[in-house]
């Protein structure tokens, strides 16, 4: 009765071993961050507050927006950076520029982080040199912000002041080093130009942040790092010295 009998099912043969691709279609992405900084030798002005307020004029012919003075940082934000890494640090830098505008503030961070101002110290009168701002009110990643930075010389009294340029972000563009350069020239044509300049600063004496001596300004609280500052390097006055 073989006939009868369940036929045997024959198991079902494995499929094929798939081809690995070696290679896989993939699309990149990337972001390159370029920041650029441009600084002029610094140029001597006299001691006079009335040369220090006619600063922002002499900004004004080359830039697109009204000219923005900012001042230097107090002492309770004396440890803020823009460098993100840094938490504690960045969290002071935006308070203290929270009132700054779009422009400015773009201005502070592209200097700051490239050593190009030091904001302890530095009045910065910045403005929109060249390009466009996005909704926002902030410049393209094209464009070029900047002015003057000018500071107290804490020996002589007089005031130091240099051309100040940055720009960068997302991306580059050939030709903004070029109209960079050309613009930084020009400020700097602009103080020789205004009729205040003494002549060339041989060496921006700024004070040791560092090593504290103790030597403060009775007029803005600002601590000089010089135990033999005449000037205060913030606010321009003559320091009170005990006997």
């Amino acid at each position: 009765m073989s006939f009868l009998r369940r036929k045997k099912t024959e198991a079902e043969p494995p499929p094929p071993p798939t081809a690995v691709q070696e290679e896989v279609r993939a699309q990149e992405y990337g972001l390159r961050i370029s920041l650029v900084a441009r600084s002029s030798d610094g140029l001597r002005l006299p001691s006079d507050q009335s040369v220090a307020a006619a600063i922002p004029g002499i900004v004004e012919p080359i830039s697109q927006t009204t000219v923005e003075t900012v001042q230097p940082l107090p002492l309770e934000y004396s440890d803020a950076s823009p460098a993100i890494e840094r938490f504690n640090e960045v969290q002071q830098w935006v308070l203290a520029r929270r009132d700054v505008s779009p422009v400015a503030r773009h201005g502070l961070y592209v200097l700051e982080m490239t050593d190009a101002l030091d904001m302890t110290v530095d009045t910065f009168h910045a403005g929109l040199l060249h390009g466009e701002v996005d909704t926002s009110g902030y410049p393209d990643h094209t464009a070029i912000v900047g002015g003057l930075a000018s500071h107290w010389d804490e020996l002589s009294g007089e005031l130091i002041v240099r051309a100040v340029v940055g720009w960068g972000g997302k991306g580059q563009r050939g030709d903004t080093d070029r109209i960079g350069h050309k613009i930084l020239s020009s400020l700097y044509q602009q103080v020789l130009a205004s009729g205040f300049s003494l002549g060339e600063a041989e060496q921006a004496r700024l004070p040791a942040l560092n090593t504290r001596s103790g030597l403060s300004c009775a007029h803005c609280g600002f601590e000089a790092g010089s135990a033999g500052a005449f000037y205060c390097p913030k606010c321009g006055m003559r320091m009170i010295r005990g006997a």
